[in-house]
């Protein structure tokens, strides 16, 4: 046995080879790219002694799970760990207290956990391709969301700085209809002077309900006496809301492209319909949680393991007389989102789901809570489904849990 040691940065990766006892037997810088992988190669064929190097296991530590050089360390055969960089830190401190740090030492240091405590480490998940092309639109899709709506804030502060009477006419602002009335008019005199009909028109190529009344409403508040800036003040946060605008669009058009290639990639996947047939589930929110998953039948060993890697369950804090149960807050944000979102719809169309959520708040606990309690519900019965191969059904799903309430 080989245990490697890998301290990666953009440019290079500092390595440690080790053997099974701890012994040191290379160390080395070696660059990103091919060259730097045939050279890992060859350090481990080395080192492997008279043995095939096939029959040589090779177990490598690293603080990263995704990327084409752990793409090529799995390809390899070896058995890769992605070690969380916490953990690396606070293993460092068997070897020395004084908090000296260096990208060679923590290659040793990587090494000597996957020599170890290689069993208590998680290995880098085999997912197949079509779910690594899932993870990449589906976070590229709601990262863009997230930009969005942070440019919104920006875009909802400013206009509050210098522009107060468009916060009373629009209630959404990045809807289609604001953006495009804010881009003619990004300044209050500007706005005053909108007509009836560019303000219907607008709402109706948006394709708005009751547009009269609604541009009537609209047309009122712009003329409506607001407190300003100077307008040499004035004419600077319009430049600056107009450039705002312009992203919000940009955002808006590449988040409707994308979302179509969200559901083209996880529509394709095998494990799509099993998905699509849990309760609150759509095809975004189904594609979120198998990119954040993965589709590796392997990776968890029980619903409660995947009901942790999720941050549904709760963790327990003991010591002595004192017990505490709280929520964990260590978790991946791209998934939790995607299930507590999945829990809020399924509580409407499903009986057994809002029957769950029901019986959590008349225990006491906040709709937070219960909702939170509900999506660890529903990962237990999706990994259930997955692991037999079957759809959801609603009878099947909450047998168990009405039978324990009767």
């Amino acid at each position: 046995m080989l245990l490697v040691g890998d301290d990666w940065a953009e440019d290079h990766h500092d390595v440690e080879v080790m053997d099974a006892g701890g012994r040191r037997l290379a160390k080395a810088r070696l660059p990103e790219g091919v060259a730097g992988m045939a050279r890992l190669h060859a350090l481990i064929a080395e080192h492997s002694g008279d043995a095939d190097v096939g029959d040589v296991q090779v177990r490598v530590g690293i603080e990263t799970d995704r990327g084409p050089w752990v793409a090529a360390l799995v390809a390899a055969g070896y058995a890769v760990f992605a070690v969380n960089p916490l953990s690396v830190a606070r293993f460092r401190d068997r070897y020395q207290v004084s908090g000296a740090k260096s990208d060679a030492g923590d290659a040793h240091v990587l090494a000597d956990m996957v020599r170890t405590d290689a069993h208590q480490l998680r290995p880098v998940a085999g997912d197949s391709a079509e779910a690594e092309g899932i993870k990449v639109v589906a976070r590229v899709h709601k990262t863009l969301i997230w930009d969005r709506t942070r440019h919104t804030l920006r875009l909802r502060h400013s206009l509050r700085e210098y522009f107060p009477a468009a916060l009373a006419a629009f209630t959404d602002l990045d809807a289609p209809d604001t953006l495009e009335l804010l881009g003619r008019a990004a300044d209050p005199d500007t706005a005053k002077r909108l007509s009836f009909n560019q303000i219907r028109g607008s709402l109706a190529r948006a394709r708005r309900r009751d547009v009269d009344t609604r541009a009537a409403e609209i047309q009122a508040a712009l003329r409506a006496e607001h407190l300003g800036q100077p307008p040499v003040v004035t004419a600077a946060y319009a430049a600056a809301t107009r450039a705002t605008i312009a992203i919000l669009a940009t955002l808006a058009e590449q988040i409707t492209g994308l979302q179509r290639e969200v559901e083209a990639h996880f529509g394709r996947h095998p494990d799509a319909e099993i998905i699509l047939s849990q309760p609150g589930m759509g095809r975004v929110l189904g594609a979120r949680v198998l990119a954040e998953f993965g589709d590796d039948p392997t990776r968890y060993a029980s619903a409660k393991a995947r009901k942790n890697y999720a941050g549904t369950s709760p963790i327990t804090i003991a010591s002595g007389k004192k017990r505490t149960i709280a929520a964990r807050h260590v978790h991946n944000d791209r998934l939790l989102d995607a299930l507590i979102a999945q829990a809020f719809v399924a509580m409407r169309v499903s009986p057994g789901a809002r029957a769950y959520y029901q019986q959590q708040r008349a225990r006491g606990g906040s709709h937070n809570a219960a909702l939170r309690q509900l999506a660890n519900r529903l990962v237990g019965i999706l990994h259930g489904c997955l692991k037999t191969r079957t759809t959801y059904n609603e009878h099947t799903a909450w047998a168990h849990h009405t039978a324990a309430a009767a």
